[in-house]
């Protein structure tokens, strides 16, 4: 077994020595280890650059101060990277997973993928989850013997189950995909590789999946604050932002709201990150000794809020539920994405000729599902920019989206 890349680490941290493989099998790289190779693939792949013009909330022309996919993606996986080193857990996996965990976003945001969605309601419905496995796996054409970036099978497992189980011990699917059902290209790979979906992903996963509700809440806080949303006095309604925003007052009473807003989210980001840290170490000590298959068959998730930062968790996504994603200039922005998203759907079902060459020549004949899909992958690949100058190419009038 390689043992090139051995760091110190836990026991049942993921280890890239005892990969259990690619779907095509390669040989191994002389300076790289498995999940660095993996981390490299995705960094250097089309999905990846794409997520530069992809909106998180604010289109991507309203200011270059905002998030979009991509700077949200490198937060993400810098908070991942601590997480893990902290827990002597792969470094690698973590950060590789969490510099993939957005690649199946549509334009628009959660519009976007809310607009295919519905135009996929017949032929089992648009996830992004999905769409990012689908993408890793299929859609990415770069290699000379493989479509897809051939990833490592723990990549391919954390994207799919870095949430969670998909299905009970039974193989039934849990309660949000009850209606239709696991996707059908996880369901694929699953058949393809075994990656048993009725058990948790492996604790690297699980740490990207909370380094990603740790970044989008710190970020949005900000983003709302900086476009006037909201100001720093509505944060009462958040006793946990209200008690950080009470300590940085009292010790700079005279502090710029500039200031004021960076130091709310970096100490936001580092008591969730330290808090995570801390009781994961408890919940972790019974499987000292063990290897990683323990964890992905334990009953709950290793890698955990407690029960003041979940809390704090639902207060601040319900506040800027409220005084963000629901704010009237946002909500007008939103349905015009949606009328945009709907229009080019919409055109490229009903005259395929309007696609370019080479999606033309892969578009399936007689499947309505398949060109359906088809059709909403070249669509999920767009940049908000992109999208745009398609509608105005194909319709007479456009949307600002102001």
């Amino acid at each position: 077994m390689d043992r090139r890349f051995d760091r110190w680490r836990a026991s049942y941290a993921t280890d890239p020595a005892a990969s259990r493989g690619r779907h095509f099998p390669e040989v191994s790289s002389p300076t790289r280890s498995e999940f660095q190779r993996d981390r490299d693939r995705i960094i250097h792949s089309t999905a990846f650059r794409r997520l530069k013009h992809k909106t998180q909330v604010f289109v991507f022309h309203e200011g270059d101060h905002f998030r979009t996919r991509l700077t949200h993606t490198i937060e993400v996986a810098q908070i991942a990277r601590s997480i893990a080193r902290a827990l002597g857990l792969d470094e690698d996996l973590a950060e590789a997973l969490a510099l993939a965990h957005d690649l199946g976003h549509t334009p628009f945001g959660h519009t976007g993928e809310d607009v295919l969605d519905a135009c996929l309601s017949d032929f089992g419905g648009f996830d992004h989850n999905a769409q990012a496995l689908r993408i890793v796996t299929v859609l990415e054409r770069r290699y000379p013997d493989f479509d897809g970036l051939n990833l490592t099978w723990e990549m391919l497992e954390g994207l799919v189950k870095h949430n969670g189980p998909l299905v009970d011990r039974q193989g039934m699917p849990l309660p949000r995909y009850a209606k239709r059902g696991v996707a059908a290209d996880i369901v694929r790979e699953d058949a393809l590789l075994h990656l048993d979906l009725k058990s948790f992903a492996g604790p690297e996963a699980q740490v990207a999946a909370l380094a990603d509700d740790i970044a989008y809440n710190a970020h949005d806080l900000d983003d709302g604050l900086r476009a006037d949303l909201f100001q720093l006095e509505d944060l009462v309604d958040v006793p946990y932002l209200a008690s950080i925003l009470a300590e940085i007052r009292t010790k700079w009473p005279n502090l710029e709201d500039t200031r004021t807003i960076h130091e709310l989210g970096r100490r936001l980001i580092t008591r969730f990150v330290e808090g995570v840290i801390g009781y994961s170490r408890t919940l972790l000590q019974p499987f000292e000794g063990k290897q990683v298959g323990a964890i992905r068959a334990a009953d709950s998730a290793v890698i955990a809020f407690n029960e003041e930062l979940r809390q704090a968790d639902k207060d601040i996504k319900r506040f800027l539920f409220a005084r963000m994603y629901r704010d009237p200039n946002v909500m007008r922005v939103r349905a015009q994405a949606e009328q945009v998203m709907r229009d080019l759907f919409t055109a490229f079902m009903q005259d395929s000729r309007r696609l370019p060459e080479d999606w033309q020549k892969r578009l399936p004949e007689h499947d309505q599902g398949a060109r359906a899909h088809h059709i909403a992958d070249y669509i999920a690949g767009m940049t908000d920019r992109f999208a745009l100058q398609e509608h105005r190419r194909l319709f007479d009038v456009t949307p600002e989206l102001r």
